[in-house]
């Protein structure tokens, strides 16, 4: 009987597990994988075989039995490839114990022994090193990724000969590099725009300075060609780089969902995700028949959602959103698995006012009756338009906005630099809590810890007995009011901040 043991990870969502492998060999030819393995792990197999095989190594003509523990935790991708190959040889005392002590191994194997880039390493890597695990072995390719963890030694390697050949202390044979394999054109970005370039709109460029100040979530309504789409497109030029907190959690989500370029291994900017509106649910809200991935509510954490035609979606993903605008998670379950992805992403709706997109205007008529345009609007539900903070009607520009916007139109850096004063002022305010952003901050430690006087707040709590706002919507106000005074640089917020975040909130219904 002999037994080999190594180390590889199980990643659930972007959540990830330290896995034992081990292996016993004895008995009849044949080779036996257990632990939960879905059907790529279960092929591994056959490509462990072969990739040893091809890296001139001896197979053993033994029954073979690998086990994934811990056993109840289902086990899915090629990535454990590696680690089986490492037991499997260890267990038939090819390789020494100890080099193969305190090391997770995560690659797929190619028949002829090659390996090949696999996601979600970055998480894996971060499991690993939570674990207290110091050395990881990765494809070359996803090296660079591997290594944005500190404290961690990282072994890119091309094959399975390499591996082996670091393992006992030899010198690595040379490989060629793995073939370049193209990504999926859906990799969110900041689309890096100059706000410079919109032709008037100023009071819908004052909301969105303010949404990207305090993480504020915004509803623009207005015709066709009026600016929604070009206002929010710039919007991400106007936050601040990620924290090295935020990089590694936002990386993650786009290395298990495959969109991470090997020449950027670490995103610093905030994405920008802005799905079509036909797209499928489970593209947009996350989830998966075989392996759960992340939609783009999640690849857009820590950025921008941009629902262009909102109305146009699929009820279910409008409804959806209803969770991580509350919790900044949302929670994908299965019949196998249940994975939840962060999901704290600034929401940008835009619409028309009605079907035809000219309802209200002074220059086109509308064809939609009443009926028609009411129930155009209320397929963005009450509850989600009530958990979004400012509305903002877009009317198209004149042509005097035309003709001036390259003599006084501010660019992007000059309202970003403005925004970059709020967040500090955020950040000394909320350092000592786990909120960043004002929009973050519950009602309950605000009154508690920075109480404002009755005749300050006064204003926003006329509204709600008036009926005009919710609870939820005065509270949002007084949030609001606190970004209005950041970017005024009040110490906190005046009657007069409180009347600006009230237009915001219901200047334009």
């Amino acid at each position: 009987m002999r037994l080999g043991r190594c180390r590889s990870v199980a990643l659930v969502g972007v959540q990830g597990t330290v896995v034992d492998i081990d292996v016993h060999i004895g008995g009849m030819p044949g080779f036996t994988l257990v632990g939960l393995p879905d059907a790529s792990l279960y092929e591994a197999r056959d490509r462990v075989r072969a990739a040893i095989l091809s890296s001139g190594e001896r197979w053993p003509l033994q029954k073979i039995t690998a086990s994934l523990s811990p056993a109840a935790l289902p086990k899915r991708g090629s990535h454990f490839d590696l680690g089986v190959a490492v037991a499997v040889l260890s267990a038939a005392e090819e390789l020494p114990e100890a080099a193969i002590e305190d090391v997770v191994f995560i690659g797929e194997l190619g028949l002829d022994g090659r390996l090949r880039s696999v996601p979600g390493v970055l998480p894996a890597v971060l499991a690993a090193s939570k674990a207290g695990v110091r050395r990881v072995v990765v494809p070359e390719r996803n090296a660079r990724e591997a290594s944005q963890v500190p404290g961690v030694h990282v072994l890119g390697a091309r094959s399975l000969r390499q591996v082996l050949a670091f393992l006992r202390g030899a010198d690595m044979p040379d490989e060629p590099p793995e073939e370049h394999v193209a990504l999926p054109d859906s990799l969110p970005h900041d689309p890096g725009l100059d706000l410079a370039d919109v032709a008037g709109q100023e009071e819908a460029k004052r909301a969105v300075e303010v949404a990207a100040a305090g993480h504020h979530h915004l509803l623009l309504e207005g015709p066709p060609g009026a600016g929604k789409t070009m206002l929010a497109r710039r919007l991400p030029g106007l936050l601040p780089d990620l924290s090295t907190e935020e990089s590694l959690e936002v990386t993650a989500i786009h290395s298990v969902a495959a969109v991470l370029p090997p020449d950027r291994p670490l995103v610093i900017r905030p994405p920008f995700a802005d799905p079509h509106h036909s797209a499928s649910p489970v593209s947009i809200i996350g989830g998966g028949s075989r392996i759960v991935r992340p939609g783009a509510i999640s690849l857009a954490h820590r950025g921008v959602l941009f629902l262009d035609e909102a109305p146009e979606f699929n009820r279910q993903v409008i409804e959806s959103l209803r969770e991580p605008l509350e919790n900044g998670k949302i929670v994908v379950s299965r019949a196998a698995t249940t994975a939840v992805f962060p999901a704290s992403f600034l929401l940008v709706l835009a619409q028309n006012p009605c079907e035809c997109g000219n309802h209200g205007s002074r220059y086109r008529e509308c064809e939609c009756t009443p009926y028609s345009v009411r129930r155009y609007r209320q397929r963005v539900s009450g509850p989600v338009r009530d958990r979004i903070d400012i509305y903002r009607r877009v009317l198209p520009p004149s042509m005097a906005d035309i003709d001036l916007r390259l003599q006084i139109a501010e660019t992007t850096k000059a309202v970003a630099e403005r925004v970059a004063i709020a967040r500090e002022r955020q950040t000394r305010r909320l350092a000592d809590t786990p909120w960043r952003v004002n929009s973050e901050v519950p009602m309950a430690f605000l009154k508690r810890e920075f109480p404002l006087p009755g005749e300050v707040t006064a204003p926003a709590y006329e509204k709600l007995r008036q009926g005009t706002v919710t609870a939820r919507g005065a509270d949002r106000i007084v949030r609001l009011a606190w970004t209005v005074a950041d970017l005024a640089g009040h110490g906190r917020p005046t009657r007069d901040d409180v009347h600006v975040a009230i237009g915001l909130r219901v200047g334009d219904r």
